[in-house]
């Protein structure tokens, strides 16, 4: 088995290019296949058919020593299979002997590119002698990776140009989406708004009447005193006219004079004097 690596220094990979739900590839057109190795001094790459598993896995400053392979296989007419592909069976495969940007950052150039269809891309990491690298724990993240994308019009009917359709109307349906959102949102606004607007012109319409009817009432309640007061001042008026009249006409005492009126005109007890005959009298 070889030297195992500490869990610190456990080989992880990711596949850069291409990428699932990316743009499909041109078909029949070379492109490079990149990934991004991580804990992995790679480079070493010995004769698989004479040294093939012929020696254990080696480690330089506590890392993997090796190098990777780009295996590429073909989906059939759908991304998403229900069966196992047949591992006898790839569209591409290459083992990387470089050590690619001294950083890690490698890549496979597939020349000629690949007929229109469904691809799985995957990595497989090796030791030297070309076995697949040892980790020191079995709960971890895989040391490989795999991706799958479209090459062309993807075979059995335009599967790549209906996944740019759906994504397109997935992207339409959210824009609308959007906009609905939108002019709820200004309706909805505009609706307050108005509410608002009927609220305030209510309340003042209620405070101008509320005025107007304290107004009114005032003005009622001081015609009301000042026909108590000309009531009362002609009142009095009246009263005092009638005593002076009353005072006026005291009673008379007779004699020869006229009798006076008295309280409003009451008769006296004189008058003219009373001429008696002379036979009355009895000398």
């Amino acid at each position: 088995m070889g030297d195992i690596p500490s869990k610190n220094n456990m080989v992880s990979s990711i596949i850069t290019f291409p990428t699932q739900g990316g743009n499909p590839i041109g078909a029949d057109t070379t492109f490079d296949i990149t990934v991004q190795m991580a804990n992995f001094v790679a480079g070493s790459f010995t004769n698989a058919d004479e040294t093939y598993y012929a020696a254990p896995q080696q480690l330089q400053g506590g890392k993997v020593v090796g190098h990777t392979h780009i295996t590429v296989q073909d989906l059939g007419n759908t991304l998403n299979p229900q069966q196992p592909l047949d591992a006898t069976q790839f569209a591409f495969f290459k083992g990387i002997n470089d050590a690619g940007n001294g950083n890690g950052l490698l890549k496979a150039t597939v020349t000629g590119g690949l007929p229109a269809g469904n691809y799985r891309v995957c990595t497989l990491a090796s030791a030297a002698n070309h076995q697949l690298v040892l980790m020191p724990v079995a709960q971890r993240g895989t040391a490989d990776d795999c991706t799958k994308f479209v090459v062309g019009a993807a075979a059995g009917g335009g599967n790549a140009q209906n996944n740019q359709a759906n994504a397109n109307n997935q992207a339409n349906t959210n824009k609308q989406a959007n906009a609905g959102q939108q002019n709820n949102g200004q309706q909805g606004q505009q609706s307050q708004q108005a509410q608002q607007a009927q609220q305030t012109q209510q309340t003042q319409q209620t405070q101008q009447a509320q005025k107007a009817q304290q107004t009114q009432q005032a003005q009622q309640g001081q015609g009301q005193q000042g026909q108590a007061q000309n009531g009362g001042q002609n009142g009095g008026q009246g009263g005092a006219n009638n005593g002076q009249r009353g005072f006026g006409g005291g009673v008379g005492s007779g004699g020869f004079g006229g009798g006076g009126r008295g309280f409003g005109g009451g008769s006296g007890n004189g008058g003219r004097r009373r001429r008696f005959a002379a036979r009355a009298f009895v000398a």
